[in-house]
């Protein structure tokens, strides 16, 4: 119960990105200096109106580079902590090349109570695979957890794949597969638009993509029952507004919440 509902709101953090802006006279889906905030809330059965979660990221300029920095948070709400007696939180940070908005590292740093684990995905293109190293910083004794992958070209973490999606020609009936790299795991995720919809949200009525990928069942990300559906502005934004959740408790609805929007932020480098 504690694994599919935390593993489900991580999944939806790679929805909850920038929109699109124009820099240099190129259009990239990133704007250093927006934050986005999102809140999960159960919508079915005894459960409606529970809050879940509260999501976030931040779009920075990498240190010293021309590459990007994401960070994502996503930390459970009181009222989940007490109905089943635990409490959450995950930092992910990813480094994208600034060129070619291909995915380079992916720092996350995982709580679930007392647990913690602190890791590192490295993205090697050249080698042709991605390099994971788990710790667990409360046993320094324990050995790190290693996983080595195959990767392709095109392969993507939790966070980036979202931005490939938006950068996807989006039409109705369209059919895409990414490659989505998460614990040094690579899985094959079909993507279908099957819609278009008008949604109301911060934004108002507006027309968006309705986007369904196949992140559960077997071989994927999560393996149980559900599924995920994601609604993205059919506009120059492709800004995702909402998202629902479906599985064996019943469904939460993701809201984008608000958008802050503040000076070009610089990482500081480590």
């Amino acid at each position: 119960m504690k694994k599919l509902i935390y593993s489900l709101l991580i999944i939806f953090s790679v929805a909850c990105v920038s929109i699109f802006a124009q820099i240099s006279g190129k259009i990239t889906p990133y704007k250093a200096g927006e934050t986005l905030a999102y809140e999960g809330k159960f919508s079915k059965l005894l459960l409606r109106g529970i809050e879940v979660a509260v999501l976030s990221l931040t779009v920075e300029n990498a240190p010293n580079s021309q590459n990007y920095l994401v960070k994502s948070e996503a930390k459970s709400q009181g009222t989940l902590a007490k109905l089943f007696g635990f409490d959450f939180q995950q930092d992910i940070q990813s480094t994208i090349n600034g060129e070619n908005f291909s995915v380079l590292k992916t720092i996350k740093r995982d709580e679930q109570g007392d647990r913690v684990r602190e890791s590192e995905a490295v993205f090697d293109y050249r080698g042709e695979k991605v390099t994971y190293i788990e710790t667990d910083p409360n046993d320094m004794a324990r050995p790190p957890r290693r996983v080595a992958s195959p990767i392709e070209k095109d392969t993507q973490d939790l966070i980036t794949s979202i931005y490939l999606i938006r950068r996807l020609p989006l039409a109705v009936g369209k059919t895409f597969e990414l490659n989505i790299s998460d614990s040094g795991l690579v899985y094959k995720i079909p993507v279908r638009v099957t819609a278009r919809e008008q949604k109301k949200s911060i934004l108002g009525k507006t027309w968006c993509f309705r986007v369904e990928p196949e992140v559960f069942g077997k071989n994927r990300l999560i393996e149980q029952e559900g599924s995920l559906i994601l609604w993205i502005t059919d506009d120059a934004r492709r800004l995702p507004v909402r998202a629902q959740i479906d599985f064996e408790l019943g469904k939460i609805e993701v809201k984008l919440r608000q958008i802050n929007y503040n000076p070009p932020v610089v990482a500081k480098a480590k």
